[in-house]
C-alpha cells in the first residue's frame, strides 16, 4: 500500500524506445516552468499566508476532483467538497471522501496529478485509503504550518518563471501591481482579459456587467460606439499590467460580421431587455471578431477556448454556482467560423490566435491546416478534459503532420489547484518526450533533433505563442 513515483511514468514501454525518452526528458525535466493560462488567484501570492488544510488545498479548488466525486455519490454540499476554507472536522471530513474513493481515480489523470502532489510535495509515502486517510491529512497539515509550504516558497520551489491568471476586465489588477512593485519578487505574474461575460448579451446580468464596465474605464456604454471604448480602455489596463493575451470561451467561434448599424440597434434592444436568442447570439459573433481587430490594433494575443455547455446541470448552478464541475464539452467547427476573422487579420503583422477546443475531432481536420498555414495561428495544447495522457499523445500524432512542433502553444495547465502546477507541466514533457523518441526510434529524427525541439517545446513555444 506504498505511495511512490516511478522514474519511468508515463514514458514508452518499450526498453529502446525509453532510454530515448529518458535522455529527451533529462534535457527538460529541470527546465522552469511557463504557465501561460491558468486559474490561481494572484493574491494567494501577495498575501503569502500558509494554507488553510489539505481540504482547502486539495480537493474544494479542483473540480476535476469534485466532480469525480459527485458522480460516485458524494454530495457537493457535503463539507471540503464544495468550497474552503473549513474548520477542521469538517476538512478532514473531506479528506477522508477522497482517500475513501481513491480506487474511482485509477487511470485518470486527476490520480497521476494527485500522486505527484502527494509524494512529490509533501512526502507522503502512503498509499490513499479509508484506513490511511488521518495519517496522511496529518503529514500534509503539519507541512502546511512550515514555511517551506507557503505560496511564495512553492511557487519558487517548483520552478514557476511566469505565471499567468484569467481576469475580468473590471478587475483593478491591484494583486498584480503589488507583485510587479515587490523587489523581493522576481518572478512574472500577468493577467489575462477575460471578457466573455460582456460579450455575450444573451447572458443574465450582462447589462449590469457593462454598466459596470463603463464606470471601471470612465466612459458612458449607454451606446454601442462607447461600449467599444470601454473595452479599449480596459485592454489598454491590463496590457499596462503586464497581460499578453486576451481569453474567450462561447459556445462557438463563429466570427460573422455585423453592419455597424444592425449591431448598433442590437446593442440598444439588448440593454433594453427586447433582443432575442438569435439576436444576441449573432451580435456576440459579431463582437468576436470585433475583439479580434482590437487584437490586431494592441497586440493582445488572442486565445479561443470554446463549445463547452456551462453549468449543464441547472440546479447544481443554481445552488453551488459556476466551475463546480458539470461543464461538458460539445462539437466544435472552427473552418467556416473563423473565416471572417482570418480574412481580415489572419496575416495581419503582429495578430496572433491560439486555438484550443476539447472536440478532438478538429485537430487534424481544422486547426493543423489552420495553423499549417496562417502564421498568426497556433494550434493549442490539449485542455481541460484532454489534458489527460493519451489525449496529449494523440494531439501530437494529429497535428504534427500538418503543422509540425513549433505551430503548436506549449502546454498550459488550466488549473486552479496551485500545488498540481508542476505535477501537470511534469506529464506534459514526459509525454513529449515519449512522442519525441518514438520519431528517434522510427528514424523520422536524429536525437539531437529531437532533444532541441523537447526544450523548445517547453522554453519557445510558449513565449512565442503568447508573446512571452
Amino acid at each position: 500500500m506504498s505511495l511512490r513515483l516511478h522514474p519511468d511514468r508515463l514514458l514508452p514501454a518499450d526498453p529502446r524506445v525509453r532510454a530515448v525518452a529518458r535522455r529527451l526528458y533529462a534535457a527538460v525535466e529541470k527546465l522552469p516552468i511557463l504557465s501561460p493560462h491558468g486559474h490561481v488567484d494572484p493574491r494567494l501570492l501577495v498575501d503569502d499566508e500558509p494554507f488553510g488544510d489539505p481540504a482547502a488545498l486539495l480537493i474544494s479548488p479542483d473540480h476535476y476532483v469534485t466532480r469525480l466525486l459527485h458522480a460516485c455519490g458524494v454530495p457537493l454540499g457535503e463539507p471540503g467538497v464544495g468550497r474552503g476554507p473549513l474548520p477542521e472536522a469538517d476538512a478532514r471530513h473531506a479528506w477522508r471522501r477522497l482517500c475513501e474513493h481513491w480506487a474511482v481515480f485509477g487511470g485518470t489523470p486527476v490520480r497521476y496529478w494527485l500522486e505527484a502532489e502527494l509524494a512529490g510535495v509533501f512526502g507522503v509515502t502512503e498509499r490513499p485509503s479509508a484506513g490511511s486517510a488521518d495519517r496522511i491529512y496529518d503529514r500534509i497539515a503539519a507541512r502546511l504550518a512550515e514555511p517551506a509550504y507557503r505560496p511564495r516558497a512553492l511557487f519558487e520551489r517548483f520552478g514557476i518563471e511566469v505565471l499567468a491568471t484569467t481576469d475580468d476586465p473590471c478587475d483593478d489588477l491591484a494583486a498584480h501591481r503589488t507583485l510587479a512593485a515587490d523587489p523581493g519578487w522576481t518572478a512574472r505574474v500577468v493577467p489575462t482579459f477575460r471578457p466573455d461575460r460582456y460579450l455575450e448579451p444573451g447572458r443574465e446580468g450582462w447589462a449590469g456587467a457593462v454598466a459596470r464596465l463603463g464606470e471601471v474605464a470612465g466612459t458612458d456604454t449607454s451606446g454601442y460606439d462607447g461600449y467599444l471604448r470601454a473595452l479599449e480602455a480596459r485592454r489598454r489596463h491590463f496590457i499596462e499590467h503586464g497581460a499578453t493575451s486576451a481569453d474567450h470561451s462561447h459556445a462557438d467561434v463563429r466570427t460573422d460580421p455585423l453592419p455597424r448599424d444592425e449591431a448598433a440597434r442590437i446593442y440598444r434592444a439588448a440593454l433594453a431587455g427586447t433582443a432575442g436568442p438569435a439576436e444576441t447570439t449573432a451580435f456576440r459573433r459579431h463582437m468576436l471578431l470585433e475583439t479580434a481587430r482590437m487584437s490586431a490594433e494592441d497586440g493582445l494575443v488572442m486565445t479561443l477556448h470554446p463549445a463547452v455547455r456551462r453549468g449543464h446541470h441547472t440546479p447544481t448552478h443554481r445552488r453551488y454556482g459556476p466551475d463546480t464541475g458539470h461543464d461538458i464539452p460539445i462539437r466544435a467547427e472552427f473552418t467556416d467560423a473563423l473565416r471572417p476573422l482570418l480574412e481580415r487579420y489572419g496575416t495581419a503583422e503582429g495578430f496572433q490566435l491560439v486555438l484550443f477546443t476539447l472536440d478532438e475531432t478538429v485537430f487534424s481536420r481544422e486547426i493543423a491546416p489552420l495553423a499549417g498555414f496562417y502564421p498568426s495561428v497556433y494550434a493549442g495544447a490539449p485542455w481541460w478534459f484532454l489534458d489527460a495522457p493519451d489525449a496529449i499523445r494523440r494531439f501530437r500524432r494529429a497535428v504534427t503532420e500538418t503543422a509540425g512542433f513549433s505551430r503548436t502553444s506549449g502546454f498550459v495547465d488550466d488549473t486552479r489547484a496551485f500545488c498540481s502546477i508542476p505535477a501537470r507541466h511534469d506529464m506534459s514533457r514526459r509525454l513529449d518526450c515519449g512522442f519525441l523518441a518514438e520519431l528517434v526510434a522510427e528514424h523520422r529524427l536524429e536525437e539531437d533533433e529531437a532533444a532541441r525541439i523537447a526544450v523548445e517545446l517547453v522554453t519557445v513555444n510558449p513565449r512565442r505563442a503568447f508573446k512571452l
